[in-house]
């Protein structure tokens, strides 16, 4: 994987490579699959609803503004044998969250071929070895079983004690129990150096 420097305001979003992916900024060519991606119903079933062209549109326009504000964010995600987008993944800022969360969408013909998993931990590494964060988190509704499984695999570890209500959802609503799973940096580096 390829480590650039973090982005100042104004500079291009950094992109990495993996064995098989390329994470880089989003494009408008990626609204139309990303906008498909976001409106079906089993990718988004651990959120409270599907988003339309327009929502998904101002995703990514939120995207793109938070690499600006931030210096990190959320890459697009590119098979690098046929040049398809597959999602995204990366570390975002949550208003209810001190630490950057690392997070992850694909769309479903990509799932269970270990893309999830190879990006996340591009951005982890990205966010460890460039960015220099002390901790990231990940966090999901508790039925997410699949995300949980990627947060496992990339060293993501829980404490019950973490777990949460969603305060962007309802009392009473079934995605609102959520769980928070972390790593901090020195756990991190004892995984890459073993």
């Amino acid at each position: 994987m390829t480590e650039p420097a973090a982005p100042r305001a104004g500079e291009a979003i950094p992109e990495l490579v993996t064995d098989r992916l390329l994470l880089r900024g989003f494009r408008d060519a990626d609204r139309e699959p990303f906008a498909a991606l976001n409106a079906d119903p089993a990718v988004m079933e651990h959120f409270p609803a599907t988003l339309t062209r327009a929502d998904s549109d101002a995703l990514v326009d939120r995207i793109l503004d938070r690499w600006s504000g931030d210096g990190h964010g959320l890459w697009a995600v590119e098979r690098t044998a046929d040049g398809v987008f597959l999602g995204f993944t990366g570390l975002a800022r949550l208003a209810f969250l001190p630490q950057p969360e690392i997070g992850w969408r694909f769309t479903r013909f990509a799932w269970g071929q270990g893309y999830a998993t190879e990006a996340a931990r591009a951005a982890l590494a990205w966010g460890f070895g460039v960015r220099r964060f002390d901790e990231i988190v990940s966090v999901t509704t508790v039925g997410n079983r699949r995300s949980r499984a990627v947060m496992e695999r990339i060293g993501l570890t829980r404490d019950p004690a973490d777990d949460f209500p969603h305060p962007n959802l309802p009392e009473g609503h079934p995605l609102r129990p959520h769980v928070l799973y972390r790593i901090r940096r020195e756990a991190w580096e004892g995984q890459a150096t073993a």
